[in-house]
């Protein structure tokens, strides 16, 4: 089910881990091209079709929203103690995103300055996968930074049977108050977020995890509207030392493949003993599993056990798989945080489990995959916000500095550029 690499062979499983990520999608992409230019064509009529289509339900343009009272109704078939865990949930990630706000600035006199004004985006949509599970998790980690930095208008999307069947999204969305919420899910609930249609009205940025016509979908409208990220399978990657309980790898590993088939599971260690106690365990503890077969057909596809000679061999791969979740069970952290530099979150020490981080702890769980941790980060504040530069100049600034600006454009060949500067300080004729 999961084997142990080491030497060449995991030096070449690593060198050729990105290449394998992400099998043809021709297919999809041609089903995705349809459904948007079918929205951006016939609005309403077309989502109302792709729903009938993809998700099999029948809903007429007037329902895809959800009235707030029965939302409120469904909300209140939450069990309690799943509530209670919900609230301090929700006052963990706020807490931990009110530190990323930006502020307004401006530096200089008040007749010459220079500054940034820091504005939230007005209207975002946010994705919420659904339909067998539920993600009451996925609402919070995109809902409340967008919240944080103030923007007014926040749509969540997902698909029709997901409230009706989970109603822990509806108590989610009324803890939260976001009342603007579609039964509509798919690639068609991304162009009507996208395009805007009679019953759904247009959106700056879209944000959330999807299945691959989602992802695709986002991809494609990012330009008509701004993106989160193009998520993909979830990934993990554990440096255990040899002295950790085979257990909580296998276990840690474990919770991360039972995502999807295709999610990510990889241990490294420098030893082999570890190395084979971690196998040992990831047998006995799958047969335990409901979703099992994710499991197996996971760790089969994308689940691995590197033997690294070194500590600093395991940081340089590492850095080349750039791992959306990494976990540090070392006695000591320092080194591996001061060498690795590509991850898109870090849990430190055997008791820091990758589950606090989707669920409690407050850090975003929405994270950089398939590598794009080398320039990307995990979502927060301020992706929902943007910056306008403020620039002004007094009589005598600009007269100061106009020989300078007058040169630099003339060197560019840009003979308007140095006059607009030129001009105001020519004597009237």
């Amino acid at each position: 089910m999961i084997g142990i690499l080491a030497g060449s062979a995991a030096e070449q499983f690593v060198g050729e881990f990105r290449s394998s990520v992400g099998a043809s999608q021709k297919l999809a992409a041609k089903t995705v091209d349809k459904i948007l230019r079918d929205v951006r064509k016939r609005g309403d009529l077309a989502v109302m079709d792709a729903t009938a289509r993809f998700d099999s339900c029948h809903l007429r343009p007037e329902e895809f929203r959800i009235p707030e009272d029965y939302l409120r109704r469904l909300a209140k078939q939450a069990e309690v103690q799943w509530l209670k865990a919900l609230r301090k949930a929700i006052g963990n990630v706020r807490a931990f995103h009110e530190r990323q706000v930006e502020k307004s600035w401006k530096t200089g006199p008040r007749d010459c300055f220079q500054g940034q004004l820091v504005r939230a985006l007005h209207a975002v949509g946010v994705y919420v996968p659904g339909g067998k599970a539920a993600y009451p998790s996925t609402l919070l980690m995109n809902v409340i930074p967008a919240q944080i930095a103030g923007v007014k208008r926040i749509a969540a999307v997902s698909p029709p049977a997901s409230f009706e069947s989970h109603p822990v999204l509806a108590a989610a969305c009324m803890e939260l108050k976001v009342t603007e919420v579609y039964r509509v899910g798919g690639a068609q609930a991304i162009a009507a977020l996208a395009f805007g249609t009679e019953s759904i009205a247009r959106v700056d940025k879209i944000v959330g995890p999807g299945n691959t016509f989602v992802a695709l979908a986002k991809q494609k409208v990012f330009g008509c509207v701004d993106i989160d990220m193009i998520a993909g399978p979830t990934e993990v990657v554990v440096i255990a030392h040899e002295d950790v309980p085979p257990g909580y790898v296998a276990a840690d590993m474990l919770a991360q493949a039972e995502h999807d088939e295709e999610a990510v599971a990889i241990c490294i260690t420098t030893s082999e003993v570890l190395a084979r106690k971690v196998v040992r365990q990831v047998q006995q503890q799958c047969q335990r599993l409901t979703r099992r077969q994710i499991v197996q057909r996971a760790l089969e596809e994308k689940g691995a056990i590197l033997l690294a000679e070194t500590r600093d061999q395991a940081i340089a791969w590492t850095n080349q798989l750039a791992p959306e979740h990494l976990q540090l069970m070392v006695d000591d952290e320092k080194p591996y945080l001061a060498g690795i530099v590509n991850a898109g979150a870090i849990f430190i020490g055997r008791f820091t489990p990758e589950a606090v981080g989707d669920y409690w702890a407050g850090p975003n769980h929405v994270l950089p995959t398939s590598g794009t941790a080398r320039y990307s980060s995990p979502l927060g504040v301020y992706d929902f916000i943007k910056r306008t530069s403020i620039i002004k100049y007094s009589r005598n600034e600009l007269k100061a500095a106009g020989p300078y600006v007058e040169k630099l454009a003339l060197a560019e060949g840009l003979q308007a550029h140095a006059r607009a500067v030129a001009i105001r300080f020519e004597k009237a004729k």
